[in-house]
């Protein structure tokens, strides 16, 4: 496998900063965790979003990142809430990946699966996915959905995710971002600007680029199904409620055969 997975290690901090108070679908994988009574698997997990608070109610999870900055942050947060017990970290690629012991719940979250970049790398996560699940062990996978109006706007137009105050350095970061949109190959790059204001008043400016590619709800259904897994069904929002053209989220539930 091609090691091409995004960089994210130079934007770990930044990330944190700006998406780590996100909790909105917590509530859901809460469930999910309670229902599935065993072992969980994070495909993503960048630095802890989800997996901590899980692992604070309780549950055994296991967290896979190919970025060993933001695993360390998931580690620092695991240590700082006594978790390390329940708590396991692996630096791997989402796509080809051999841990120990099979897992009763896998997820993916907030749009984590579009880092998989063509259809041969989508199976081979998925597949990857499949052995490391229990005999009637559940995937959930959180996407966004492609509607037309959202394409259309990824047309390079400089947008911001507004600014705040690192509580480490006491700087204000402004966030800025781009998207282009290569309809053909269903991708988007996506370009990050960070803006860092020190007591002094400079600013030190980073930048990152990501590229992720989107799917449709039929052809992720038909991805899942290749790669060995009976879809339950397809929500449209964290509430669970139905799938249709104006949700905002397509979240797909799959389980393998008993």
């Amino acid at each position: 496998m091609q090691p091409d997975l995004d960089d994210y290690d130079p934007f770990a901090r930044y990330y944190d900063l700006f998406y780590g108070m996100q909790a909105d679908d917590l509530p859901m994988y809460r469930d999910f965790a309670l229902a599935a009574d065993g072992p969980i698997l994070e495909i993503g997990c960048g630095a802890g979003r989800v997996l901590v608070p899980l692992a604070a109610e309780g549950h055994a999870v296991t967290g896979l990142d190919a970025s060993v900055a933001m695993l360390a942050l998931t580690r620092a947060k695991a240590g700082a809430n006594n978790l390390e017990d329940r708590v396991t970290l692996v630096q791997g690629d989402m796509r080809d990946f051999e841990l120990p012991g099979r897992f009763a719940l896998a997820f993916s979250a907030v749009n984590t699966f579009m880092h998989c970049h063509d259809m041969e790398q989508q199976l081979a996560c998925l597949r990857c996915i499949r052995r490391h699940l229990r005999s009637g062990g559940q995937l959930v996978i959180d996407l966004f959905h492609p509607d037309p109006q959202t394409l259309l706007e990824s047309d390079g137009r400089l947008l911001s995710r507004g600014e705040l105050r690192d509580p480490d350095t006491g700087h204000i970061v402004q966030h800025l971002f781009a998207r282009r949109l290569e309809l053909a190959t269903q991708t988007q790059q996506l370009n990050y600007i960070m803006d860092e204001i020190d007591a002094a008043g400079l600013v030190h400016r980073s930048c990152f680029s990501l590229q992720v590619r989107f799917v449709y709800r039929y052809e992720m259904e038909l991805l899942l199904r290749l790669a060995g897994f009976s879809l339950e069904t397809v929500y449209g929002s964290y509430e669970l409620e139905p799938f249709d053209s104006g949700s905002e989220k397509m979240i797909f539930v799959a389980r393998t055969d008993r």
